[in-house]
C-alpha cells in the first residue's frame, strides 16, 4: 500500500467482505456510535471512499494524488482491545495483499 494505489483498493474491499465480524469486535456500544449522522457510516453498512469523513474506511485525498499511502478505519471504538482489532485489520488486510 505504501508503493502503489491497487492494493488500497483491494484492502478496503476485504475489509468490507469481512466488515460484520470486523465490527464485532471493535468495541462495545459501536452501534450507539455509528449511527450515520455526524461524519460516521452506519455500523451496519460498510464504505469507502476518497476524502470521505463519512465512510468505513476514509482514503486520504493525498494517497490518492501520489497512489500510495494508507487507509483509516474510522470505525474502532476508544473502548475497543489494540490488540484484538490490530489483528483483524492485519489479518484481513495482508491476506488480500500476499494473494
Amino acid at each position: 500500500m505504501r508503493t502503489s494505489y491497487p492494493p488500497i483498493i483491494a484492502a478496503c474491499e476485504a475489509l468490507g467482505k469481512k466488515a460484520a465480524e470486523h465490527v464485532e469486535n471493535y468495541g462495545h456500544g459501536i452501534e450507539d456510535r455509528l449511527t450515520g449522522q455526524h461524519e460516521t457510516a452506519p455500523w451496519n453498512e460498510f464504505s469507502y471512499g476518497v476524502s470521505d469523513r463519512g465512510a468505513s474506511v476514509r482514503i486520504p485525498w493525498q494517497v490518492e494524488v501520489d497512489q500510495q499511502g494508507y487507509i483509516e478505519d474510522r470505525r474502532p471504538n476508544a473502548n475497543m482491545d489494540p490488540y484484538i482489532v490490530t489483528r483483524l485489520i492485519t489479518d484481513t488486510v495482508c491476506s488480500v495483499l500476499d494473494a
